[in-house]
């Protein structure tokens, strides 16, 4: 069988452990082709003080028409952070043009947290990300970018489980046939995802001990390794799972190195902890 191949589509940080700069490893570990088409490269993430920033919309085009050309096909397309109303506007139709009958769209739509927009995105700019949605298999929004897709208040505590799956289910009305909202807790000391297959109309859900320690990164670890399972094969709410126990493994690793970096997870010391998960070990 030949081996599956992912292309991801998202910005590269040169040192700093998110978008493609763990996306590549983690997928590659997993035993699946990672091709990339990077949106942006930066010398840092943007925690860093005075990082350079060199956008790379004008090269998408190109990119895409060259691997039409080599006729590529793509068991999975995974998207994370996209910058600009152009770059969605080119994914939109990268998904076009290398959606198959059999491969699977995930979308990671990485724009806002804690109740807020991150900086230079607007109301406007979610709207456009709800669109860009309508052509998913799966989107895997938090709590806030799922409310500002919908244009609706964001809701961070005091929900119920009837909150959360009204919501999932108003997502995949936006057209994804699956919707996963991340960051989901319904008791103290616990926290997860639930999940919502709009062809099965099953929910699903997965819980573990919350962490408190914020690292930057974390999600991108749980969304690059929840799309290198399911490309592996595993049903996506097995794949959910096994992203969430490797992002908490990498958190808990990592607070026990006590020299270790304040910019992202110690990802690369949990690799072999996932290899045994999947039974390549």
């Amino acid at each position: 069988m030949s081996m599956k191949r992912i292309v991801t589509i998202q910005d590269i940080s040169c040192v700093g452990k998110c978008s493609l700069t763990v996306a590549l490893p983690i997928i590659s570990a997993m035993g699946v082709e990672t091709a990339i088409l990077p949106t942006a490269v930066l010398s840092t993430h943007t925690m860093f003080n005075e990082f350079t920033f060199r956008d790379l919309t004008c090269d998408i085009t190109p990119i895409t028409e060259h691997w039409k050309r080599e006729q590529f096909k793509f068991d999975a397309i995974y998207t994370g952070y996209l910058g600009s109303f152009e770059q969605l506007a080119l994914v939109n139709k990268f998904f076009t043009d290398f959606k198959t009958s059999d491969n699977v769209i995930f979308v990671d739509p990485v724009m806002a947290d804690n109740g807020k927009l991150y900086p230079g995105f607007t109301p406007e700019f979610a709207k456009a990300m709800a669109e860009l949605c309508k052509q998913a298999d799966v989107v895997v929004p938090n709590l806030t970018e799922a409310a500002f897709m919908l244009g609706e208040e964001c809701c961070l505590a005091g929900y119920n489980e009837d909150y959360i799956k009204s919501t999932l289910k108003k997502l995949t009305a936006l057209g994804a046939k699956c919707a996963v909202l991340t960051g989901v807790s319904f008791e103290p000391g616990k926290v997860g995802f639930m999940g919502y297959d709009s062809l099965k109309d099953e929910f699903f859900s997965y819980y573990h001990r919350r962490i408190d320690m914020v690292f930057h990164g974390t999600g991108d670890v749980f969304a690059s390794t929840a799309v290198g399972a399911l490309t592996r094969g595993f049903t996506l709410g097995e794949a959910l799972k096994i992203a969430a126990d490797y992002t908490v493994e990498c958190i808990e690793i990592t607070m026990a190195d006590p020299e270790h970096d304040t910019y992202g997870v110690e990802f690369e010391k949990a690799i072999p902890a996932l290899l045994k998960t999947l039974g390549d070990c």
